[in-house]
């Protein structure tokens, strides 16, 4: 199964099948056919919406949709902490919907990093419920604007309350989660990979055509920093052209620290790994991403396991990792250090001892947007505080 996902991964960002493999190539027409009858039920499930058969639903707060276009790697988890611990240090307490897919790694890994905060994490794939259950308990914030704005005045004067009233709703993963009215439309794209061939899942990777890019508000172009100025240009064109008055963000993500995945609280420097071999282990949609972050640290050598995403581990896969450490360890007369990312420890924290007596760490990265001729921070911000009522900036003109 796991070559199976990884022959149709290859082949949906091949852009010449002439390229591929017999193998790959005699796939190609099942998965026309899959994608054809995808397209279909898309079609369908828009006209039941366009003429009322399936209706969408307001939220009593407003709701902020970070999604795709394309499946993995677009850093729509990272993104929505983003935008969670914004909305939080602003003194509104914000619901994130997750629907918990694989797992639910996403979930788990949003939980640890918002410990402490106001933001609440709800999981399931019923997300209207999902919400009704945590409006039911904690209550949300009916007068947005005045509400908001006595929050900012209290904090201004160093008196903030912790409200666990919900202010605004967060939907990960929500640009095809059509049963929910959304305020704000953000798609987020993988800059590496881009669409891939421009096809329907799954012999593509796109999870829709490009006119849903009409629905969006905003166009976030993650891993900016990995993409040459010339492919950043050609993709901002071609986005444009689709629909022109779409804000275009540029983002990256920084490396910060490695924790040891047997003891989380640690905090080991970006620079301990400089004259060690490493092996990136990933499960992740973007796993050009992590081994290049990897070398840019600044790593002797750097080798790679990659495995489709949200790949569940198993101990095979642990003695196949050992056998590529063993090999590594041999030519190169040192013990390399395995790396994972903080969604596949998320995914199960105890795998990774299994790789006793090598070291295993994890990398833990934070989401930032890049100056350049897209939009800036400040201005991705005004558009948030434009969304959930509240414009913080004209209060501190008159606080």
């Amino acid at each position: 199964m796991e070559n199976l996902k990884k022959s149709v991964i290859k082949i949906a960002y091949s852009r010449d099948h002439t390229d591929l493999s017999h193998l790959h190539r005699s796939f190609i027409p099942f998965l026309y056919m899959a994608s054809s009858l995808y397209k279909l039920a898309l079609s369908l499930r828009h006209r039941f919406y366009l003429y009322g058969i399936l209706r969408k639903h307001r939220l009593p707060v407003p709701v902020i949709s970070v999604g795709n276009l394309t499946w993995g790697g677009n850093g729509k988890t990272p993104m929505v902490e983003f935008i969670a611990l914004w909305l939080a240090a602003s003194g509104i307490s914000p619901l994130i919907l997750n629907r918990g897919y694989a797992g639910g790694d996403e979930a788990k890994m949003l939980r640890r990093h918002l410990a402490g905060s106001s933001v609440k994490v709800g999981v399931g794939a019923d997300r209207r419920a999902t919400a009704a259950w945590f409006f039911n308990k904690y209550g949300y914030v009916e007068s947005q604007s005045s509400t908001l704005a006595e929050k900012y005045c209290l904090k201004q004067m160093g008196n903030l309350p912790k409200s666990e009233k919900i202010g605004a709703v967060i939907l990960d993963d929500g640009m095809q989660h059509w049963s929910l009215h959304h305020d704000l439309e953000i798609v987020m794209f993988n800059g590496i990979t881009l669409l891939g061939n421009g096809q329907l899942l799954p012999l593509g990777p796109l999870r829709e055509t490009l006119d849903a890019l009409k629905r969006a508000d905003v166009a976030i172009i993650h891993h900016a920093n990995l993409v040459s100025a010339q492919n950043i240009e050609d993709i901002v064109t071609r986005l444009r052209k689709i629909k022109d008055s779409l804000t275009v963000v540029f983002t990256e993500m920084c490396p910060a620290y490695f924790f040891e995945v047997t003891t989380i609280n640690s905090k080991i420097s970006l620079e301990t790994l400089s004259k060690n071999v490493v092996v990136c282990v990933s499960a992740i949609g973007s796993a050009d991403a992590f081994v290049q972050t990897m070398q840019k640290i600044g790593a002797y050598h750097v080798d790679r396991l990659d495995f489709s995403d949200h790949h569940v581990f198993q101990d095979r896969d642990m003695a196949l990792i050992k056998v590529k450490l063993e090999e590594l360890e041999k030519k190169f007369a040192s013990k390399p250090v395995v790396v994972v990312t903080e969604k596949d420890y998320d995914r199960d924290p105890m795998i990774f001892k299994c790789l006793h007596p090598y070291r295993v760490l994890a990398l833990c990265s934070h989401l930032q947007i890049t100056r350049s001729n897209g939009c800036s921070e400040d201005s991705f911000k005004k558009m948030l505080e434009l969304t959930v009522g509240i414009e913080l900036s004209s209060l501190m003109r008159y606080s």
